[in-house]
């Protein structure tokens, strides 16, 4: 008797999620596009291209004479000379080594925003790679370009190379990462202390019931809003004062464009969070929308690596992200010592976006 009740408990908890669409469709049809489209952006590469900034370069260098002999010349979207090499490997794809002649400051702020992992600086017979050593990508590109310009595999490149660590601020890895992180704790405490509370309040019929009372409705969400920012503030505040005790990260920038710019980012997700909690009451599907929303960004958007690693042509439109517009944003105050002036582009566009997503979240609310 026990075992028959059972089974036909749980015959009746498979109709239920059966017979919902949306569950069906966001537990088992978004994992496996998802798979998909992450499995073509990052398997089978069969042509990785690295971006190497050198420093005054020199005609009477060897290192020039190289890239005159083996490199093709080509120019960026920023219109900027390039020499690229493309190295072939029939097992782990060709790779494209691009030479970027810069400035020594330019190629200090394409470290700083990711755009390079190694500066040369060539000196008539010999190359110094600067890098930071605790960034594993950096370290295996300059293996690479050692290997590349070694004068025992083609003889008149470099005789001599030096390493020298990175040490100014913002060029090392950890200072590329912090912002990232900071940026993604405001989206993630947004889409899911929002989002998914919302969802939880909903399918336990809560907003109901508090809606059911004098009260204005739209104070209900504006006041769990204003917790969750102030509860977003002190977290981020923490992993501020972390990173500067513990890795000896300060802000170089406006403390003022920093705040600006971080209640930018809430007012851009939790719009976002209030448009994509607005309808379902089903936590299974309020888990993949969340996700469908976040983990895109975090791949995209430069949190863990830079996004310059991605094909050219998506950069503009992986830019326009709004992760990637506050992690940039963070990165240029704390690392390059940005005001509000550099900054107000992204933050004036991230505050449309949490308006207009909020409106719109709010004319299709469901409030049961």
């Amino acid at each position: 008797m026990l075992k028959k009740e059972l089974w036909q408990l749980i015959v009746i908890h498979v109709k239920e999620l059966i017979r919902e669409p949306g569950v069906i469709f966001w537990g088992i049809g978004f994992p496996i596009l998802m798979a998909w489209g992450l499995g073509i952006a990052f398997n089978n590469k069969p042509n990785i291209r690295k971006d190497v900034a050198f420093i005054d370069p020199s005609s009477h260098s060897k290192l020039m004479t190289f890239l005159d002999k083996h490199a093709t010349a080509s120019w960026t979207s920023d219109s900027l000379r390039t020499y690229n090499v493309t190295v072939d490997d029939k097992v782990f794809g060709n790779t494209t080594f691009r030479f970027i002649p810069v400035g020594r400051e330019l190629a200090i702020q394409g470290i700083k925003r990711g755009k390079f992992q190694v500066i040369l600086e060539s000196r008539h017979d010999s190359i110094i790679y600067h890098l930071d050593p605790a960034n594993p990508d950096a370290r295996s590109l300059q293996l690479q370009l050692s290997s590349l310009l070694d004068e025992s595999k083609n003889g008149h490149v470099i005789s001599r190379a030096e390493i020298v660590p990175m040490k100014l601020q913002g060029t090392r890895y950890v200072d590329f990462l912090v912002p990232g992180l900071l940026s993604l704790t405001v989206m993630m405490a947004c889409m899911w202390g929002i989002s998914y509370t919302i969802i939880e309040r909903r399918k336990g019929n809560m907003l109901r019931r508090m809606v059911a009372t004098p009260m204005y409705k739209g104070n209900l969400l504006v006041a769990h809003m204003t917790a969750r920012l102030a509860m977003t503030f002190v977290e981020a505040s923490l992993l501020l004062l972390f990173a500067n005790l513990y890795f000896d990260i300060k802000v170089q920038g406006s403390l003022l464009a920093l705040l600006v710019v971080f209640i930018a980012g809430n007012v851009a997700f939790t719009g976002i969070a209030v448009l994509f909690s607005s309808r379902t009451s089903k936590t299974e599907i309020g888990n993949a929308i969340i996700n469908f929303v976040t983990m895109p960004m975090m791949i995209l958007s430069g949190i863990f690596f830079s996004y310059q690693n991605f094909p050219e042509w998506t950069i503009p439109i992986i830019r326009k992200l709004p992760l990637t517009m506050v992690a940039d944003s963070f990165r240029s105050i704390i690392n390059e010592g940005a005001g509000i002036p550099q900054v107000m582009g992204n933050t004036l566009m991230l505050g449309s976006i949490g308006l207009v997503t909020f409106v719109v979240g709010m004319k299709v609310f469901k409030w049961y």
